[in-house]
């Protein structure tokens, strides 16, 4: 069993609005890894200047969570197949809507890594299929969210 801890800190300090909802939603997440991070609730949800421009914010961070972990058991299974990853990158999407309980969630998340790989020996389409199939098995977090997770290979 591992644990993992975050402080989320946010003060009302010197506003003097609070009860009409007009407060800043800046707030920094603090991990235990030692990286501070400055978080706010998105524009599109919490309309600018409520909402902090250039914070993330929870919603980006769930994508990026799950972008993160599939990418990390992707470069892990390669490596024991004698690939050479030069480099990954993910234009994961999230779409957030009503979900079959009237609750607004983010029902699909898609991954959209296009990995460069070098050396001699190079994947074909069914063995990235395979390993992403791994990753998002092995996926921790994935394995913890009801959200679907789709991945389109960029070959």
């Amino acid at each position: 069993m591992s644990e993992y801890t975050a402080q989320i800190l946010w003060q009302r300090d010197e506003q003097e609005r609070f009860l009409d909802q007009k407060y800043s939603r800046a707030h920094i997440w603090h991990f235990d890894g030692g990286a501070s991070v400055a978080a706010s609730s998105s524009p599109s949800i919490v309309p600018l200047p409520y909402s902090v421009e250039g914070n993330v914010d929870p919603e980006e961070a769930f994508i990026a969570s799950l972008s993160s972990c599939h990418m990390l058991f992707f470069l892990q299974i390669a490596a024991k197949n004698k690939l050479i990853v030069d480099k990954y990158v993910d234009q994961a999407i999230g779409l957030m809507e009503k979900d079959k309980n009237g609750k607004v969630s983010m029902t699909k998340v898609t991954l959209r890594p296009h990995i460069k790989f070098s050396g001699n020996k190079q994947p074909d389409l069914v063995m990235l299929e395979n390993i992403h199939h791994q990753a998002h098995e092995q996926c921790f977090i994935a394995n913890s969210v009801k959200t679907q997770v789709v991945t389109e290979i960029i070959y």
